[in-house]
């Protein structure tokens, strides 16, 4: 599990291809600290295992299936990414809970800078926007954010400077594909109140009204 509080942005050194998807290469400091063979880090908000690690650099197998469905697939060699080691079960949790699982890409509508902050305007899938609320939390590119406004089709965030600062967002434009993970709590309560109608219309035999 992981919570959405970047540890540090490593660098794409190489994505070579092979029979079952990519090979990405990456540099990284803090992230390497104590990391282990097998270990989990997240790069993008996407949960990558830990294939190889040393001088700096680690290498993680990408499925053809997480290529699809993230941006992962269309990065470049020289790319800042955001990289962030599993919560510690003795850690403090300051983002929300983060399963490392994309649930769709967005898109970046605009970036406008203000006094105290970024506004990102991200289009969404419904997919996705299903499970957005003002002030609920979602996951952009690994980054816990919380959301101000939500539309038909886009959410927008607004970013301190930190988070700008210390993330790959400052090297984002217009146009650019994100990760997004939905908060995993209301998927939770989606699927609890649908198992509950189902149960009312079995018992009663016909729709609850």
């Amino acid at each position: 599990m992981f919570t959405g509080i970047i540890q540090e942005t490593g660098t794409l050194l190489s994505a070579d291809r092979n029979e079952a998807g990519k090979l990405l290469r990456i540099r990284a400091i803090e992230t390497l600290s104590d990391v282990s063979i097998g270990d989990s880090i997240a790069v993008n908000g996407v949960c990558l295992t830990v294939i190889a690690a040393e001088n700096g650099e680690f290498t993680a197998d990408v499925m053809e299936e997480t290529l699809r469905v993230s941006s992962l697939g269309t990065l470049s060699l020289g790319d800042k990414v955001n990289l962030e080691r599993p919560l510690r079960a003795d850690g403090r949790f300051d983002g929300h809970i983060v399963q490392g699982h994309v649930d769709g890409m967005g898109e970046i509508r605009s970036i406008e800078a203000a006094v105290n902050a970024t506004s990102v305007q991200v289009t969404a899938p419904l997919s996705v926007l299903r499970y957005c609320v003002p002030k609920g939390s979602i996951t952009l590119d690994g980054i816990s954010l919380t959301i101000v406004d939500v539309g038909r089709d886009q959410f927008s965030v607004s970013v301190i400077p930190h988070t700008w600062k210390v993330t790959n967002l400052a090297e984002r434009n217009v146009g650019d594909s994100v990760n997004l993970e939905a908060d995993v709590l209301a998927k939770y309560v989606e699927r609890l109140l649908g198992l509950q109608k189902a149960e009312q219309i079995d018992a009663g035999g016909g729709t609850p009204v």
